[in-house]
């Protein structure tokens, strides 16, 4: 009989061919999907598999998206996007996404993903991916050209840290909050490139868009992947997504597998958090940051532009009025989100607080298109980074908080608590 697994040594496993895999153990797998984005992707592997004389492997298995450079600000943006589209098509893949959408949210959007998949993509927040039961995680151009060459890759077994969050969380927070907690509590490498595996009473009760935040920032914690365990709210999004035939059963970890660690905190103490410029890790309670005067505010990327991001931020916004003089971003993380934020009145309630539109994509997020900064100007993001020059200028400085914290600072002008603004608006 073989050993109880974790949810990822299951996955491995199945892809692997083996009846049973350990931490350490390095294994040959079958990729069942690969996911490339226009600026990691084609203009990269291109030249890599005409050197080999080879095509991929499965057009079928491969899903590629344009967010980075779209739409194109200059000749060289829209000569990048060309060769992806031309590419795309000469190789048969018809999953191709152009102009719709940030690739992490596309990609369960539009039903690509399913509990028990083994995935790669070309992006270090592939772990998104992981909030849908799959093991999904970032390569880099090189070895994604040897996964489209011969739909395999190795894999050296990672261990699993589980992390618990039981309780509620409060009005004004959200997984967002939860994930800048604990880059201040376990560091960027804290991680330590396993599996870091989300559970308990706070994540069962969120939807997909904020279990998404969970596993995207993995990345910042310095896990190989994110991961949750699939259950019915998973179920539910895949099906509407058009998925067929979703296994959650399957896909559980065993009774007894064996954890690296097991990590519990309480969701209800939790205070909403902001990290200081220049690191994630920054992070500690909104009250230490409080006063920051800010030039712009920018709701934005994978992390902080889903449906369920903008409805928190327009109940910040709804019958208030952005900051005179500040600038506030928001650039919708897909076109549906886009479309659904315009059906619910959520655009309109941030438009009418004086919020600019901006197109769906990386955007400013990765310092591309419109929103970047300026020398010394200060920005407040729902971004997952903040890296020194990420968003503009070497000498600007950007916070990172939720949708909530952004949507606050945008009307006071500066740092400001949300449950504030939350606590003269009746539920």
């Amino acid at each position: 009989m073989s050993r109880p697994m974790t949810l990822a040594e299951k996955i491995i496993a199945r892809a692997a061919g083996l009846a049973s895999v350990a931490p350490g153990n390095v294994v040959t797998c079958a990729v069942d999907l690969a996911m490339m984005h226009d600026s990691g992707g084609p203009r990269r592997v291109k030249p890599l598999l005409e050197k080999l004389g080879v095509k991929v492997w499965n057009p079928d298995k491969v899903v590629v998206v344009t967010d980075h450079y779209v739409p194109a600000v200059d000749a060289e943006s829209a000569a990048i996007l060309d060769l992806t589209r031309k590419w795309t098509k000469q190789q048969g893949i018809e999953a191709f996404h152009d102009m719709q959408g940030i690739c992490h949210v596309v990609l369960p959007e539009r039903g690509h993903l399913q509990p028990g998949m083994f995935v790669v993509g070309g992006d270090s927040h592939s772990p998104t991916g992981g909030a849908f039961g799959c093991f999904m995680f970032g390569i880099g151009a090189t070895e994604m050209a040897g996964v489209l060459a011969t739909g395999e890759t190795w894999v050296r077994v990672p261990g699993t840290i589980l992390i618990e969050w039981n309780g509620r969380l409060g009005r004004g927070l959200s997984a967002k909050d939860i994930m800048l907690r604990l880059c201040a509590e376990l560091g960027m490498g804290g991680g330590d490139y396993q599996v870091v595996q989300y559970a308990g009473e706070a994540v069962r009760a969120m939807g997909m868009a904020e279990r998404m935040t969970l596993c995207n920032m993995a990345a910042e914690l310095g896990g190989q992947t994110g991961m949750i365990a699939p259950d019915a709210t998973t179920r539910d999004f895949l099906l509407q997504a058009g998925a067929k035939n979703v296994d959650i059963e399957t896909w559980q970890p065993d009774p007894g597998a064996t954890y690296l660690k097991h990590l519990s905190f309480d969701a209800s103490m939790l205070a909403p958090q902001v990290a200081a410029p220049h690191s994630p890790a920054n992070a500690a309670s909104v009250e230490q940051h409080c006063g920051v005067a800010i030039d712009q505010a920018y709701i934005g990327a994978c992390t902080g532009a889903k449906l369920e991001d903008l409805h928190m931020a327009a109940e910040i916004l709804r019958g208030r009025k952005v900051a005179s003089g500040l600038r506030l971003l928001v650039a919708p993380a897909s076109a549906r989100i886009t479309t659904q934020a315009a059906s619910d009145g959520t655009l309109a309630a941030l438009t009418e607080a004086g919020a600019i539109l901006l197109s769906t994509g990386c955007g400013a997020c990765a310092g591309y298109g419109a929103g970047v900064l300026a020398e010394g100007e200060v920005c407040i993001s729902s971004t997952a980074r903040n890296f020194k020059g990420r968003m503009g200028a070497g000498t600007s400085k950007v916070y990172l908080g939720s949708p909530y914290t952004v949507a606050a600072a945008a009307v006071a002008g500066r740092i400001s608590d949300p449950r504030e603004m939350l606590a003269e608006k009746p539920r």
